[in-house]
């Protein structure tokens, strides 16, 4: 971590509700040394834009991107959030259950899940026994080809119906300035789960003057092309919903006076991802 991220979660911290981070008994009830303890932001239990039907959507703690225009910095910091074991975690979300019917499910996105992948497997595998729909909503900056890594995603691909994956762009000098990290891992998670048969959405946040080039969205649509289990691909035009969030942990917003992009500009992105 760079001493510019370092002040930025020092900063975090000062401004986060300490409250979040209560540890309640129930939360952790019959933990032993075999189970994986997640750290939970927050849920939404009627979540309708992040998988197919109504989602009971679980925010898990933390992530290494920085990206300019999260509308949830108060999720970075790794540190904190609620300690959850699988189990009671999924006691909880299972109550609304009636709210999914047929076609919903949970979903568990950050910050950012993978950075707990067992965590997460073992929650999926919960889902996976009552026949619920579970996806993964990513960025994909954790994930690795290293074998030992491979083995434990794998574990998670089993128990997983969708990914979810976020492609903040396709150029990698663009894709650092924005979040301050490398994609190539990112493309090679794409890929990857590709190669393996699980579905897959894409989203890409359109951001004038960044993220809305012709080069850029030519690029994302030839990677979508080679992606035989891509099922969606969605474009999310950036607005500034978040920036209070970024105001009261006093982080400076470094996209002011980006404009949100017009209908015209989303369509003109949508006819260039050939949508």
């Amino acid at each position: 971590m760079n001493l510019e991220d370092q002040d930025m979660d020092d900063r975090i911290t000062a401004g986060q509700d300490m409250t979040n981070q209560n540890v309640t008994d129930q939360n952790i009830a019959g933990v032993d040394s075999a189970d994986h303890i997640g750290r939970v932001h927050s849920l939404e239990t009627f979540g309708l834009v992040d998988g197919p039907g109504v989602r009971c959507v679980v925010f898990l703690q933390g992530c290494a991107m920085r990206c300019r225009y999260c509308h949830n910095p108060e999720t970075w910091k790794k540190d904190a959030g609620e300690l959850w074991t699988p189990q009671a975690l999924f006691e909880k979300v299972y109550r609304y259950r009636n709210y999914w019917k047929k076609n919903g499910g949970i979903t568990v996105s950050g910050g950012e899940p993978l950075l707990q992948l067992e965590f997460v497997a073992d929650f999926f595998s919960l889902a996976t026994e009552k026949g619920i729909h579970t996806a993964l909503d990513t960025s994909g900056n954790p994930f690795s080809m290293d074998q030992e890594y491979l083995t434990r995603f794998g574990r998670l691909m089993d128990v997983t119906d969708l990914f979810l994956l976020d492609i903040k762009a396709m150029d990698g000098q663009l894709h650092h300035d924005l979040t301050g990290q490398d994609n190539a891992n990112i493309l090679a998670m794409a890929r990857y789960l590709s190669e393996h048969g699980k579905d897959l959405w894409i989203r890409h946040v359109l951001v004038p003057g960044l993220t809305d080039s012709e080069v850029e969205l030519i690029a994302l649509r030839e990677l979508t092309r080679e992606l035989s289990t891509l099922r969606r691909l969605e474009v999310l035009p950036y607005h500034t919903l978040g920036r209070f969030k970024w105001e009261n942990l006093g982080i400076p917003y470094s996209l002011d006076g980006i404009p949100t992009p017009t209908e015209e500009e989303i369509r003109r992105a949508r006819r260039l991802l050939e949508l």
